[in-house]
C-alpha cells in the first residue's frame, strides 16, 4: 500500500495498469505493477533526502557566516574621538552662563 512518487517515475521505469483490480485494493487506489527499473524507489528517495538534508545544512553555515560578517562589520565602526588609547579628548565646552531657577507667580 506504500505509494512513492519515485516508484512510479524512476528512471526507466515502465508502468502497467492491472485489470481487474483485485478485491481487496481500495476503490480510490490503481493497481499496477512497475518493472524495468535502473534503480529502485527506495534508493532514489534516500538519495533525494541525503541531498535535500545536505543542502539544508550548507545553507545553516552559509547563514550563519553571514550573520557573524555583519555583526563584525557592526562593531568594527570607530568615530573621531571615540574608544581609542590615545588619549585624544576634544575641546571642551565652557559655559560662561550660570542657571539659575524661574519663580512663576499664579
Amino acid at each position: 500500500m506504500h505509494r512513492s512518487w519515485w516508484m512510479e517515475n524512476g528512471p526507466g521505469c515502465t508502468v502497467t495498469s492491472v485489470t481487474p483490480a483485485p478485491e481487496w485494493a481500495p476503490e480510490d487506489h490503481r493497481y499496477i505493477t512497475v518493472s524495468g527499473c535502473f534503480l529502485e524507489y527506495q534508493y532514489i528517495e534516500v538519495a533525494h533526502s541525503s541531498l535535500q538534508i545536505f543542502l539544508a545544512l550548507a545553507g545553516f553555515i552559509y547563514a550563519c557566516y553571514v550573520v557573524k560578517c555583519i555583526t563584525e562589520e557592526e562593531d568594527s565602526f570607530d568615530f573621531i574621538g571615540g574608544f581609542d588609547s590615545y588619549g585624544y579628548q576634544g575641546p571642551q565646552k565652557t559655559s560662561h552662563l550660570q542657571l539659575q531657577p524661574m519663580y512663576m507667580s499664579k
